[in-house]
């Protein structure tokens, strides 16, 4: 009885959903014109939020074969969906169409696939335009990268008979206890997904716990993280080259930093400089680009001199401070480190992707505060590949540590590569669950 009414209760709430969405369209077309003149985070490419996509999206040129689209919401998913998208193009030839949520994905998305991959905003959660975009690119198959649940999207594509599958999902426990309080809404949302590869078994088993089939369910790990061997050096290469570093130049960044951090991490820089027998390049990459404005008046105030990123890519570099301005780009400059170090930590922002260092077979550094993070945590320290500390003596402290003791600092780099290796078989899991999809359909 109580299933009856959870389910019941499923169809009248995404009902009401879907009767709201459609109601608000006719207000939401009248107001495109001025809105598209305001521009803006909310209203940036508004026409494709309402499914009016260039008519060349779905023409016949370029890649032929099944036609995959991947939904993201923004830059962290896009790193998964870059990561299979690589994959899937190394096993065989497709047409890939990337949905993402925010301006900032869109960017970031384009800049680093190009022309290889169709990048779009995805529309509005209603079920005409979300029927509009099937019509549009005509995909063979529909991944979900990691838990993107919108209602009448996922629905949609369900009732559109495309092949559905969701990779590198996770439930954290505070989302688990909010979707059971709608667990009849959330087994009609995933009941479309005839696969489901899931990060840690207990993800799994609360994917099971809202309706999905056990045999659809399979864990294989986190494929965010993932970089081909080979591409470690040369990204290396190519940013040290860009930052007119010398070979033995050491660099020290601090990654995602957030307000009063700098303060924090300025003594580590000023000692980790005097202890070092090279020079010490220090790169800063705020979270958030409003603040670099303030950074160079903090720098200028302690009588030190900043170049910005997009100086050093025009030859300009003539500090050996360097402020990221450029979104985008912090993930992969990781790769010129050699102490890495992860903001948010230090001061209690709950931390960030540490996980983006050690993909690229470094160690990474962080503080206390990482309660948003602590799955990576779990999983880096124990390894051996990441250290945390409890504020900016400590990390100085281990910092000039590996500085001075290169046989620690090596090993602490073979953890991260091991840890990596991980990574990419979470990776091949995902794609495979993928393909024997794209191998049922035909």
């Amino acid at each position: 009885m109580l299933a009856l009414l959870s389910d019941r209760a499923a169809k009248v709430l995404y009902r009401l959903y879907t009767l709201l969405g459609t109601g608000i369209l006719p207000v939401v077309y009248l107001l495109a014109p001025p809105a598209n003149l305001i521009g803006g985070r909310f209203f940036y490419r508004l026409n494709e939020r309402l499914a009016r996509y260039p008519l060349t999206i779905n023409d016949s040129t370029g890649r032929v074969g099944k036609r995959i689209w991947l939904h993201a919401a923004s830059v962290g998913e896009i790193q998964v969906a870059g990561n299979i998208i690589a994959e899937l193009a190394r096993r065989g030839t497709y047409r890939f169409f990337l949905t993402v949520m925010t301006e900032q994905g869109r960017l970031v998305a384009e800049k680093k696939f190009g022309g290889r991959v169709t990048c779009l905003m995805a529309p509005l959660d209603i079920p005409c335009l979300v029927r509009r975009l099937i019509t549009h690119i005509q995909p063979d198959i529909f991944i979900c990268v990691e838990t993107e649940l919108w209602p009448a999207l996922l629905d949609t594509v369900r009732l559109a008979g495309i092949g559905m599958v969701l990779v590198n999902g996770r439930i954290s426990s505070r989302s688990f206890c909010r979707y059971r309080r709608i667990s009849g809404l959330m087994q009609r949302l995933l009941c479309g997904f005839q696969a489901v590869v899931v990060i840690r078994p207990e993800d799994g088993e609360r994917f099971v716990a809202l309706g999905v089939a056990r045999d659809r369910v399979r864990v294989g790990g986190n494929s965010k993280y993932c970089t081909a061997p080979d591409a470690r050096a040369e990204m290396r290469e190519r940013y040290r080259k860009q930052l007119n570093l010398g070979p033995t130049d050491t660099v020290f960044i601090s990654g995602s930093t957030r307000s009063g951090e700098e303060e924090l991490l300025l003594p580590v820089y000023q000692r980790l400089r005097s202890q070092s027998d090279t020079r010490l390049v220090w790169i800063v990459a705020p979270r958030h680009l409003q603040r670099l404005g303030g950074l160079q008046e903090f720098f200028d105030r302690n009588g030190l001199s900043a170049t910005l990123l997009s100086q050093c890519a025009a030859g300009k570099q003539t500090a050996d401070i360097i402020l990221v301005d450029c979104m985008g780009e912090l993930a992969d400059l990781y790769a010129a480190g050699d102490f890495n170090f992860c903001g948010g930590s230090l001061v209690d922002k709950g931390g960030h992707n540490i996980m983006e260092i050690v993909r690229w077979g470094l160690p990474v550094y962080f503080g206390p505060f990482m309660q948003d993070f602590t799955d990576a945590v779990a999983i880096v320290v124990p390894a051996g590949a990441g250290f945390q500390v409890d504020d900016g003596d400590g990390l100085a402290m281990v910092l000039s540590d590996h500085l001075h003791n290169q046989k620690k600092y090596d090993r602490a780099c073979r953890a991260a590569v091991e840890l990596g290796h991980r990574q990419n078989r979470a990776l091949r899991h995902q794609v495979d669950a993928v393909c024997r999809m794209l191998q049922e359909r035909g």
